[in-house]
């Protein structure tokens, strides 16, 4: 993703911040250090000091999003999922073939899971944070919450992110059939023309 973007959405989120705000995300940024954080006067200034520790990122935007659900303004979300949603993305370096037996296991899931979506989610390895933000992103539509959990899976396992990791997760949370469905599935488009 590139920079200037990634710049301006933390600058519409900084400039959404009250001097309250600010305080609290000083509080929960424990790791910077008390003297830092007493030259820090605003939400820029504070996302610059993370942007030079490596902490956030064009491509690393798990910790802002942690933190603007810490100080209880997931409504800024909103904000970074536009950013997320809109900016071009580096390749995730899933091979064609893999990323289209993710599409068809993607699209049995999100009609079969449910609300079981959370536990595999944590099967998966997902953070609290990542799990709370899709509730957050999606709150009225399960099928949206299903979809974005795999989406936010690929985007972490990148190169990594395998269909038989999803039906393992699936299975270690007894969702027997819908992994026998998502196979079943698989097997005819392999054996289709």
């Amino acid at each position: 993703m590139e920079t200037r973007s990634f710049r301006a959405m933390l600058l519409s989120i900084s400039d959404k911040l009250t001097d309250e705000n600010v305080k609290s995300l000083k509080f929960v940024c424990t790791d910077i250090g008390k003297k830092r954080l007493e030259k820090i006067n605003s939400g820029i200034e504070l996302f610059e000091c993370l942007i030079e520790r490596a902490q956030i990122g064009p491509d690393n935007t798990e910790l802002l999003r942690k933190l603007l659900i810490d100080i209880g303004q997931a409504v800024l979300l909103e904000i970074l999922e536009d950013y997320e949603r809109y900016t071009p993305r580096n390749d995730d370096g899933l091979d064609a073939e893999e990323r289209e037996k993710i599409n068809i296991a993607t699209e049995v899931i999100v009609y079969q899971l449910g609300r079981k979506w959370l536990q595999v989610g944590r099967k998966l390895g997902l953070q609290q944070t990542h799990l709370e933000g899709i509730q957050e992103k999606h709150s009225r539509d399960l099928e949206e919450q299903v979809r974005e959990l795999i989406r936010q899976w690929v985007k972490i396992r990148r190169e990594k992110a395998c269909v038989v990791e999803l039906i393992k997760a699936l299975r270690d949370c007894n969702q027997n059939l819908t992994a026998d469905l998502v196979e079943k599935k698989l097997r005819e488009h392999q054996n289709s023309p």
